[in-house]
């Protein structure tokens, strides 16, 4: 992998390279980081839809997905705030406050006597994960690159994806042998201690490498205004505006899958196991695949790969709303995963080839909040559609609008790998 150098051994400092290979511990490190964030959500994705409906009798849909709702509103909100601060103040001090607000969690969830409880331990891992996943993604940009950008974000995918697969397994399995709650949620707690020791031990800060970089692609050191970045993030620019729509609707069908999808398995009296099994399959597809999706990007672009992705998880979701089968929902899973690979760590890296260094993690910020308030919308209109219409009837909706997502891409979106050397600057 090529290294990029800047001069400073002489001024008596190490000098800062940039690249995976040239930066392999501290990515290393983060890596195992974002498994612990990762593992933090996946201890509730077997079992908390059922733990509303079962433990604390909740009838409604839009009731038993409000932990979702508030969830993805907390980590959006800590998103922005996220990125916003790290380009002020800098990574690492965002990482560690991200973990320590996650403390309280597993202990809410096992005392929990009832679900206003639970919705206040999700407001705290919405924001913990709001601050420690964006800073894992914004330092493993900032280690990097411009030329591994796509492999750097499927590896820290790949890490916290599958270690939330694993978590949802694992949780799923305490509870079909021990009850809902509270064995389940005692892995929460040895995930938040591994991934704040880490964090405070080991975890260096990365905006030297973000000087490096601005350095070498001459572009302005300057902070533009929140409003700036929001508002050409969100609107004005073609590309990160279709890359933050997709993001959102991405989210927006993981929320429902989030919440519905452990009801509609239940309800083909499939087992807890299976179940859990289902729940850990999706993401699992997802964060194996995506050490390949992500390289890909970087050879092929991320303009196809994003539509092509959006369209493959439109079709597995479609196939789960038709089908009433283990080995049914077990294909729809994969290609929900296959199609959420294919699009995950590609608009990640679409984000860092169109922002500038000195605005990226602020850039990056606006689109985690967008992408993470999909988990909100989606949960809102999964649990009012399946109020309305059936459960079956709101994961068609959601596949209909997975689909329309692809097609914004395929129009909208111009090709950003080949721009990597003529970024614009918004001042």
């Amino acid at each position: 992998m090529t290294s990029a150098l800047i001069t400073g051994a002489e001024k008596g400092r190490p000098a800062i390279r940039l690249g995976i290979r040239e930066n392999i511990v501290q990515f290393s490190l983060l890596v195992i980081v974002n498994a612990f964030v990762g593992a933090m959500v996946g201890m509730e994705r077997s079992i908390l839809p059922l733990l509303a409906a079962q433990q604390f009798h909740l009838a409604a849909t839009t009731a038993i997905l409000s932990f979702i709702v508030v969830f993805g509103v907390a980590k959006a909100l800590a998103n922005y705030a996220a990125g916003r601060l790290a380009d002020a103040v800098g990574r690492r001090p965002i990482l560690i406050t991200g973990w320590v607000l996650a403390i309280p969690v597993p202990f809410m969830l096992m005392w929990a006597p009832s679900w206003i409880w639970v919705l206040v331990a999700n407001a705290f891992l919405g924001v913990s994960q709001g601050f420690t996943w964006s800073m894992t993604v914004i330092m493993k940009v900032d280690l990097a690159g411009q030329e591994r950008r796509g492999l750097a974000m499927g590896l820290n995918e790949f890490a916290g994806y599958l270690a939330l697969a694993g978590a949802a397994v694992a949780t799923g399995w305490i509870a079909a042998r021990h009850g809902l709650g509270p064995e389940p949620f005692y892995l929460g707690m040895l995930f938040v201690a591994g991934g704040l020791l880490i964090s405070i031990l080991f975890v260096r800060e990365t905006q030297g490498h973000v000087a490096v970089e601005s350095h070498q692609s001459k572009g302005t050191s300057e902070l533009p205004t929140s409003r700036e970045v929001f508002w050409r993030t969100t609107v004005a620019d073609r590309n990160l505006s279709s890359i933050t729509q997709a993001g959102l609707v991405n989210n927006l069908n993981d929320g429902m899958a989030w919440g519905l999808f452990p009801l509609l398995f239940a309800a083909a009296q499939l087992s807890l196991e299976r179940i859990a099994v289902l729940a850990a399959l999706y993401p699992a597809i997802w964060g194996v695949a995506q050490l390949g999706t992500g390289a890909l990007s970087d050879r092929i672009g991320r303009k196809w790969l994003i539509a092509a992705g959006m369209w493959t998880q439109a079709g597995g979701i479609a196939m789960v709303a038709a089908g009433n089968a283990f080995g049914v929902f077990v294909a729809g899973a994969v290609l929900l995963g296959v199609g959420t690979a294919m699009v995950y760590p590609t608009l990640l890296a679409g984000i860092g080839d169109v922002a500038s260094p000195s605005w990226r993690a602020s850039a990056i910020g606006v689109y985690r909040f967008w992408r993470d308030l999909g988990y909100a919308i989606g949960a809102i209109v999964a649990g009012i559609t399946a109020d309305l219409f059936g459960m079956g009837g709101a994961v068609w909706v959601v596949a209909a609008i997975t689909f329309a997502s692809g097609l914004v891409v395929a129009v909208r979106m111009t090709e950003t790998l080949a721009d990597l050397d003529h970024r614009p600057s918004l001042m």
